[in-house]
């Protein structure tokens, strides 16, 4: 529960909806709607920050650019791009902020990170202000910084950053300053670059501030204009589209589950984790997202990732957790280990903020499942898989057959031990099922009868152990009486008819102990227990994989109405966090690809089925 100083002090941090994401596939910044950078990290996504006020107010560091008068702010991305515009309304005047990271072309360079503000005043008269404060390595390791020709260098001894300004600035302490004026037609521009090494202090003035916009503009919307996605919900899905490219990393392939770290999943609570990593079931179903609006490009990176790092082509010994960690670092690192922060205080006071993530040494079987069927979908829907990776396929579904009957810790990641989750036992299931299919599509070599018998094992001990006469419903573990929402993936995975009786009960069952106002919780933890403090709010992947499976089942009313109330709980810009809290507020790391990636095939299947 919250101790007694959680969110007295909460002025001092917007909601985790009040911003909007910019990046340039290496990094991200979360930019709120009063127009302060305070989140970011350079040179890439798990590189310690530069910015972090979201985490601490006065430790953290921020970029503050806004009126220097009473204003109004709104918040919009130029259209069909991840340009962020934050406009000011004062009484003299109105002026806009365009945030935006250069992206230019694909290449896979990993050097180039340049963040760009461009303020422009479009009505009127309208003073401004600018601090920039950055307190690098968490707010850790000291900094000097000091004036050279038409721009001032930020140097700690891991980072040198190069701000740029059109205007004039001033060194105070640590931080630069600006105050200046703009009138109807006028702009300023402030650049932060990475400099050292290879890459030299560059200035940027409006005139090339101004290509950089056009060209980045130009870059997000050939990207978008492959999209095979024209429904009702196109909005939603291009921006979901939109944000799940963001959260690639170009240089490996990579697909992070979150840019941040530590945001609570309650305030107060300790449920603050590190999501700037790749889970290999995340990045497996935004394959699968992706694929189904047609961009093949992604799920080749991702490929060339599990190649390249992960393994996927090299015979390995199983580890503890069978030849796949459950996620990697985005160069593909195996390490990551979980620490605590203790200097800072965590967003409204919601300690501990951890780096690293003591999860990546779970067994999680599930992953094998979501995997392959992404490479089963990839075969299908992108390019035919090559030689090297089907034998790497069948090395994994021979390791599953072996292995799915162990206890694991299960998709939620818990900490209170390991039990026979049925979600495992559905995805181990998957596994082999896609495998066999693939194998029999392509002709390929297999051991086919073996594989069945194992596919067959998982569907009867489904049936037998999961299923509960006393609920009439599935149960989140062997044997138990206990609803998951995980287990609304039994439908969307094939094992069962989305109308079968035996699912018709248990879609009835979540409806009645899960799902409220369409917003549906995971589980109960006090039935539960997942060796956590606290409450959590409802889980937003979840409430979407509702509205697919009331779609699946024919309940085309209900799914719409559910899916139509599920956008209302996006912020302003169409974004989600990972939860959603009792009174609609987002909680959790923002924006998570779990969710987009959910909302994508909901808004596919749900208007393909209304015709």
């Amino acid at each position: 529960m919250p101790g007694p100083s959680a969110g007295t002090d909460s002025p001092r941090y917007l909601p985790i909806a009040d911003h909007g994401l910019i990046g340039d596939l290496r990094s991200a910044a979360l930019v709120g709607t009063n127009g302060t950078i305070d989140w970011y990290c350079c040179p890439r996504f798990d590189a310690p920050s530069v910015f972090a006020s979201i985490l601490d107010a006065d430790r953290g560091g921020c970029f503050e650019l806004a009126a220097d008068v009473p204003a109004r702010t709104k918040q919009f991305y130029f259209p069909d791009t991840n340009v962020l515009i934050t406009r000011f309304f004062a009484e003299d005047g109105v002026g806009e902020i365009q945030d935006f990271m250069p992206v230019v072309d694909d290449s896979r360079e990993a050097d180039r990170h340049r963040l760009i503000r461009r303020v422009i005043c479009v009505r009127g008269t309208l003073p401004f202000r600018a601090r920039i404060a950055p307190r690098f390595a968490y707010g850790t390791l000291p900094h000097t910084v000091r004036k050279q020709p038409g721009q001032a260098l930020f140097e700690c001894s891991t980072l040198k950053l190069a701000l740029t300004s059109t205007v004039p600035t001033e060194i105070d302490g640590q931080d630069v300053w600006s105050l200046f004026k703009l009138h109807e037609g006028e702009a300023a521009v402030f650049t932060l670059d990475r400099v050292g090494g290879d890459v030299a202090p560059r200035f940027c003035a409006v005139a090339e501030a101004e290509r950089s916009f056009d060209a980045t503009v130009r870059y997000w919307r050939q990207w978008l204009s492959r999209s095979r996605y024209r429904g009702r919900w196109r909005e939603m899905v291009h921006r979901s589209a939109l944000t799940l490219k963001l959260l690639t990393y170009a240089p490996t392939g990579a697909i992070i589950a979150a840019p941040t770290t530590s945001l609570p999943e309650q305030i107060g609570g300790e449920r603050n984790w590190d999501y700037r990593y790749v889970w290999i079931r995340d990045a497996a179903f935004c394959v699968y997202a992706l694929l189904r609006l047609g961009f093949t490009d992604e799920a080749e990176a991702f490929m060339s990732f599990l190649t390249d790092h992960a393994g996927l082509t090299t015979a390995q010994e199983p580890g503890p957790t069978g030849p796949l960690q459950i996620m990697y670092g985005i160069d593909g690192r195996r390490e990551l280990p979980e620490e605590e922060l203790t200097h800072l205080e965590g967003y409204r006071n919601s300690a501990p903020v951890r780096i690293g993530n003591e999860a990546v040494g779970q067994l999680q079987l599930d992953i094998y499942g979501a995997l392959i069927d992404s490479l089963y979908l990839y075969d299908k829907w992108g390019k035919p898989i090559s030689s090297a990776h089907w034998d790497s396929i069948g090395e994994l579904v021979d390791w599953v057959c072996e292995n799915w009957d162990q206890p694991d810790e299960g998709v939620w990641e818990t900490r209170g031990g390991r039990k026979p989750f049925l979600y495992s036992r559905l995805m181990c299931w998957v596994a082999i099922e896609r495998a066999i299919r693939l194998a029999r599509h392509r002709g390929l070599p297999a051991d086919i009868v073996r594989w069945a018998k194992a596919r067959d094992d998982i569907y009867r001990r489904i049936m037998r152990s999961g299923w509960s006469e006393e609920r009439r419903a599935f149960t989140q573990y062997e044997d138990s009486n206990i609803l998951d929402a995980s287990l609304l993936m039994m439908p969307l995975a094939k094992f069962i008819a989305p109308t079968d009786p035996k699912w018709l009960t248990t879609l009835d069952a979540l409806g009645e102990d899960l799902v409220s106002d369409s917003l549906v919780y995971r589980y109960d933890p006090q039935a539960s227990p997942d060796g956590l403090q606290g409450e959590e709010g409802t889980f937003s992947i979840c409430s979407f994989w509702y509205v697919e499976a009331l779609t699946r089942a024919g309940r085309l009313d209900e799914a719409r109405l559910a899916f139509e109330k599920m956008l209302t709980y996006a912020n302003h810009l169409g974004l989600y966090a990972e939860e959603i809290g009792h009174t609609g507020e987002q909680h959790g790391n923002f924006p998570q690809a779990f969710t987009h990636l959910a909302l994508i095939s909901a808004a596919f299947n749900l208007d393909r089925r209304l015709g």
